[in-house]
């Protein structure tokens, strides 16, 4: 036997500097552990996980609000109507819409243009410039919709109105609870106005009137029809681009236009005689 394996310290030192060269400086553990002896024993369960409880849904999200009374009272205001002054007049005195004590800072936005216009163009909703001068689509988008209405050459041959007449808080799109309570008013502009066509103005209007899930960008360009809730009614109707999209994304005015473009196409076509 060699001197170093008779000596215990070195065989000691002859392994520390092993695990030194291994990289290992320093010990898991203060005491040592008998891993024979410890593999006998169970190994302690690990830690229980807490895991957070799931919100449950809000009651305002998981329904719409019921909203017949004010659809009821809105559908007898507005069949009572026989002219669009008077429909204004009906739209400014109901209160069965939220938004009249939510959103809109002073008065109904609920028309501009031509009472016998054969093209209505019905939008989302009025913003803050519309609350305050009381007409729709009269900010920096419905400037942009006034010019493009004009090098169409519809200017004249328009009436505007929106899908809810009062302003959206902070200008977001109106629910379809709210779109529901002013749609007898909006139905009845049509029959009073008599247009037609439509065109729908942004994906809340073309869901809204079209009772669709589709978005915009697959509706637009295309003809649907409009059918109004006792089907008494029946209108072509054409989805396009909102104007306040195309501030913000000016490369798809192209688009648009080509939407205005099909409607005067069909609206300048000579009317079929009548077998």
């Amino acid at each position: 036997m060699s001197s170093a394996a008779a000596n215990p310290d070195s065989i000691s030192e002859s392994l520390l500097a092993f695990w030194a060269d291994a990289g290992v400086d320093a010990m898991l553990l203060d005491e040592a552990v008998d891993r024979i002896a410890a593999g006998r024993i169970a190994p302690p369960k690990p830690p229980e996980r807490k895991i957070a409880p799931v919100a449950a849904p809000s009651p305002a999200r998981a329904a719409q609000p019921d909203v017949s009374a004010a659809v009821a009272q809105a559908q007898a205001l507005a069949e009572a109507a026989d002219s669009l002054e008077a429909l204004a007049a009906a739209i400014a005195g109901f209160d069965g819409c939220p938004l009249k004590f939510e959103g809109a800072a002073s008065q109904a936005v609920v028309y501009r243009g031509h009472a016998d216009a054969p093209v209505m163009v019905i939008g989302e909703g009025p913003g803050a410039d519309e609350d305050r001068q009381g007409q729709p689509f009269v900010g920096r988008a419905g400037q942009l919709l006034d010019r493009m209405l004009s090098a169409a050459g519809l200017t004249d041959r328009v009436l505007i109105t929106n899908t809810v007449f009062w302003r959206p808080p902070g200008n977001r799109t109106p629910t379809p609870a709210e779109q529901a309570v002013c749609a007898p008013f909006v139905a009845r502009a049509i029959a009073l106005v008599k247009p037609k066509m439509l065109l729908l103005v942004g994906g809340a209007s073309a869901k809204a009137m079209l009772q669709k899930d589709e978005g915009i960008l697959s509706m637009r360009g295309r003809w649907h029809d409009w059918r109004s809730s006792d089907g008494a009614l029946e209108l072509p109707a054409l989805p396009t681009l909102h104007p306040a999209f195309l501030l913000r994304q000016p490369a798809a005015k192209k688009r648009a236009w080509a939407d205005l473009l099909t409607l005067t196409e069909r609206l300048d076509q000579p009317e079929r005689p009548i077998a």
